[in-house]
């Protein structure tokens, strides 16, 4: 009927278009109509594809860092999953792991029956004063241990987040004039005047001198010399009376060293170097004594 219509319709002599084309309505009517259902079929598959492409492209957009956030995943697990030792001396320390973290520069000079004899290369401390008249309660242990950790994950001068290193000094030490030794650890530490003890992280050492400066002031940096020490490792989980007994020991055994004694006045420092969902047997711990050569006297 449209075309029927169309055919007859006589266009104006004036409109060269119009006369150009004998048919002009009937081109118009059957492109509208042709062009009505195209348009509306262009617009609703547009909507579609568009929610289907944003869809696409978020989907992409999670997988891509969801795949970021499992490969970092797996390669902070892979660190405690597939741990590192150090050379075994017995049983116990073959069972004993560490995770393969940063850690304290150290070579061996001798080994004893009960303990071996360290050089310690220089390292950088972020250090804070326990609460509490003990080392290792729990309470004071994790105040300590979240202040330390908050500095080294952007709560300082630039926000910078740091790595993490290994293990965690806790040690006792005077109260004037202390100075920090060990590297990759937190060091828990007593000044002996007045019943406190002292945690400490070990900075990564690609900052050397130019760490960022905390935020919080109860957190202290500093720097560790270079170090003789005598160690003992040891496994299980680590207690205050454990420290006293072992302390008294390691003293004990270096009396009768030929070639080392005991630093005067050096305080007993203990590092902890497994997360605590480590088992007892393979936690690794040590406790050390600065230790002096007697041909330096």
């Amino acid at each position: 009927m449209l075309l029927l219509k169309a055919t007859v319709f006589t266009p104006p002599p004036q409109s060269k278009t119009l006369t150009q084309n004998p048919n002009p309505l009937t081109a118009t009517t059957i492109s509208m109509a042709a062009d009505r259902p195209a348009v509306q079929r262009k617009r609703t598959m547009s909507a579609l594809e568009a929610r289907i492409s944003l869809v696409a492209a978020l989907a992409a957009q999670a997988s891509a860092v969801s795949q970021r956030l499992l490969l970092d995943l797996a390669t902070e697990t892979a660190k405690y999953v597939f741990p590192k030792q150090f050379e075994a001396r017995s049983l116990e320390e073959a069972l004993m792991s560490v995770p393969d973290l940063e850690t304290v520069k150290f070579k061996v000079l001798s080994r004893r029956d009960q303990y071996e004899i360290r050089e310690v290369e220089p390292y950088f401390i972020a250090e804070a004063t326990m609460p509490g008249k003990t080392g290792f309660d729990f309470n004071g242990s994790s105040q300590s241990f979240n202040v330390l950790a908050e500095y080294l994950f952007g709560k300082n001068t630039t926000k910078e987040t740091m790595e993490m290193t290994t293990p965690v000094f806790t040690r006792k030490v005077q109260s004037d004039g202390e100075k920090m030794e060990m590297t990759t650890p937190v060091i828990t530490k007593r000044v002996e005047d007045e019943e406190k003890w002292k945690m400490s992280f070990v900075m990564p050492a690609k900052y050397g001198a130019n760490l960022p400066l905390p935020k919080d002031p109860s957190v202290k940096i500093k720097e560790v010399p270079r170090k003789l020490v005598a160690v003992v490792a040891f496994s299980g989980f680590v207690t205050d009376e454990e420290i006293k007994q072992r302390e008294s020991k390691l003293r004990k055994a270096l009396k009768d060293d030929r070639q080392y004694h005991v630093k005067e006045g050096t305080p007993v420092e203990i590092a902890q170097y497994n997360p605590p969902f480590t088992l007892p047997f393979q936690r690794r711990n040590e406790i050390s004594l600065e230790v002096e050569s007697k041909e330096d006297i």
